[in-house]
C-alpha cells in the first residue's frame, strides 16, 4: 500500500517510516529536514512544510494511509498542529481522495485532560498548555471534518526499543493510568493501524 507521514525526519515519524519500509510499502515523506533514511525504490521524500498546501498535496497524492505525526519541541505557543490539519483536509477534498488519516497528538489533548493525575496535570499546565491547547483544535478539526480518521494519544513517550507489547486503551474510565510508551512501540502501532484500521472514529490511547 502507499503511505505518506508528515513530519518524518525524527522521532516517532521516522519510526514509522523505517518499519512501513520494512514491511513492503510505497512510503512518502514530508518533513522540513531531509529524512535519514538510505536512498530506496519505495521511499520518496518531499522536503516541505506540512502548512503549505503544494508541498502537503505532493506528499499525500494517491496515498491509501496518512501517517500525522508532527511534533514541537518548544512548550511556547504554536499553530502547527491546527495549521497543517486545516491544509491536510482541504488538500484531501480537493484530490476527491480518501486515506485512512492517522494523526498522533498525545494522553491529556481533549476529553482526555480529566483523566491524568494530579502531577501530570500540573506539570501540561505548567510546560505543555500552549501546545497541547493546539493539539486539542487539531483533534477537533480533525474529527469534525473527515469520516475516516484515528486520533493516537500515547503516554509519556521514551527512546526505548520496539517491543509490540502494549496496552491499547480506547475508552476513558475514571482511575485509569497511562503511562510511559517507547516511540518505537506507538509506530508499530500506527503502521499496524494504517495496513489494517480497527479504531476508526476513535481515540486509542497506548500506554504499557
Amino acid at each position: 500500500m502507499k503511505i505518506a507521514i508528515i513530519g518524518a525526519s525524527a522521532g516517532i515519524g521516522l519510526e514509522t517510516t523505517r518499519l512501513a519500509l520494512e514491511h513492503g510499502h510505497d512510503v512518502t515523506t514530508l518533513s522540513r529536514r531531509t529524512v535519514p533514511r538510505p536512498d530506496q525504490a519505495k521511499l520518496r521524500r518531499v522536503q516541505g512544510s506540512a502548512t503549505n498546501p503544494n508541498d502537503v498535496k505532493a506528499a499525500v497524492e494517491g496515498a491509501d494511509a496518512v501517517l500525522v505525526t508532527l511534533g514541537v519541541k518548544s512548550p511556547f505557543a504554536t499553530t502547527l498542529f491546527s495549521d497543517s490539519a486545516r491544509i491536510l483536509l482541504q488538500m484531501i477534498r480537493q484530490m476527491g481522495s480518501s486515506p485512512t488519516l492517522i494523526v498522533l497528538t498525545g494522553f491529556g489533548a481533549g476529553d482526555s485532560w480529566g483523566y491524568n493525575s494530579f502531577p501530570v496535570k500540573l506539570l501540561f499546565t505548567l510546560l505543555l498548555k500552549a501546545v497541547y491547547a493546539d493539539k486539542n483544535e487539531q483533534e477537533q478539526l480533525v474529527a469534525g471534518g473527515y469520516p475516516r480518521w484515528e486520533i493516537v494519544r500515547p503516554g509519556r513517550l521514551t527512546n526505548g526499543t520496539m517491543t509490540g507489547h502494549y496496552r491499547v486503551l480506547d475508552s476513558l474510565v475514571e482511575g485509569m493510568r497511562v503511562g510511559a510508551i517507547s516511540r518505537a512501540d506507538v509506530a508499530h502501532f500506527m503502521v499496524a493501524q494504517a495496513e489494517h484500521p480497527t479504531y476508526l472514529g476513535k481515540y486509542p490511547a497506548l500506554t504499557y
